[in-house]
């Protein structure tokens, strides 16, 4: 496991600005970690890259960025509309449609899957249908998508294909990477940081505490995960 020490961290937390509709999921500290693992994990020219629950789609352009041809997809009408503007503002070519994960484009295989998906956990247990909440509540253990993700994610890889997929410890990485290897797929966390609450985990700080997930030294910060998985 590689430790990102602090310099490393000032500098990818500060995620670029995009346009976003309300209710779209604003790139914070995750989205950049995660953009900083796909550059290190050799994600570049030539590849095909399907980004999951793209929110704004600051992944999507970070990869077109480095050369591969994207494909975004969102359950949210107004993420596609905020990546699309966004692609078209900043001069890029990304595919972007609407739909439930992998259900948007049965049947085809990437040669990379990336991922923020929504993992907070929430009291309620139900995922939200709608409303900008469905961008963060996971249900009560944060992993309603992660499973899923991890799940559908080694048939949607082409042989040599891999997966990086960012989340909080606070969903226990290791149920991530034991639902990828008995998928078939060669899983690890790569890499880690720490970063302050955001506001929602703030707001939950007692509830969180109550359910064990968070202790009393743990108040002010988090750990992120990134998590790879290839397909060999």
């Amino acid at each position: 496991m590689r430790v990102t020490a602090a310099a490393r961290t000032e500098a990818w937390a500060r995620p670029s600005r995009v346009l976003r509709l309300p209710g779209v999921y604003r790139a914070q500290a995750d989205s950049s970690f995660l953009a900083a693992a796909m550059r290190r994990e050799g994600i570049g020219s030539g590849m095909e890259v399907l980004d999951l629950c793209t929110g704004s789609g600051s992944v999507a352009l970070h990869a077109a960025r480095l050369g591969a041809q994207v494909t975004a997809v969102d359950i949210s009408r107004r993420a596609v509309i905020s990546a699309r503007v966004n692609a078209s503002v900043a001069g890029l070519q990304v595919a972007v449609r609407r739909g439930d994960l992998f259900s948007a484009y049965p049947g085809r295989r990437f040669d990379a899957v990336v991922s923020n998906p929504p993992y907070v956990p929430s009291p309620d247990p139900r995922v939200p249908r709608r409303g900008a909440s469905r961008a963060w509540n996971a249900g009560c253990d944060g992993r309603a998508l992660l499973d899923r993700i991890c799940d559908a994610a080694p048939a949607a890889l082409r042989p040599g294909g891999l997966l990086l997929l960012v989340h909080s410890e606070l969903n226990r990485p290791e149920e991530t990477v034991r639902q990828l290897v008995m998928g078939g797929l060669k899983a690890s966390v790569i890499d880690h940081a720490s970063v302050p609450f955001g506001p929602i985990m703030r707001t939950r700080m007692n509830w969180l505490k109550e359910r064990g997930l968070v202790s009393a030294a743990e108040r002010r910060r988090e750990r992120l995960v990134i998590i790879r998985a290839d397909k060999l």
